[in-house]
């Protein structure tokens, strides 16, 4: 079993889950039932899959677990672009939640190319 908090790719979703919630606070309150929790739930959703699949007892199933979490760094990576364009964020906190988003991204796939 691995310590899924001693991944750097894990506490840096962490981090981008708390700036995360804290950016959606700030949208019109009509989306709060919308993409408000839409992204809060893309991003939570990856690190709680990258600590599930640490929890598991396989290669294979961590593996699993951090594609799907893959792929809800790809969702909410696509949820930024969307609230940039509906103009919930500026310019600049889009461009450092995006291009985090990125990064965490190439970090869980370069560490399933090791598995």
């Amino acid at each position: 079993m691995r310590d899924y908090q001693q991944f750097s790719f894990w506490q840096r979703n962490h981090q981008l889950t708390l700036k995360i919630y804290q950016a959606t606070k700030l949208f019109p309150k009509e989306e709060i039932y919308g993409l408000v929790s839409q992204m809060r739930r893309s991003s939570s959703s990856v690190p709680t899959n990258i600590a599930e699949g640490c929890g598991r007892f396989s290669n294979a199933e961590l593996k699993r677990f951090l594609t799907i979490a893959a792929g809800s760094i790809s969702e909410l990576n696509y949820q930024l672009i969307l609230s940039k364009d509906l103009h919930y964020l500026s310019e600049t906190l889009f461009k450092e939640l995006h291009d985090e988003t990125i990064q965490i991204r190439k970090m869980i796939h370069r560490y399933c190319e090791k598995l």
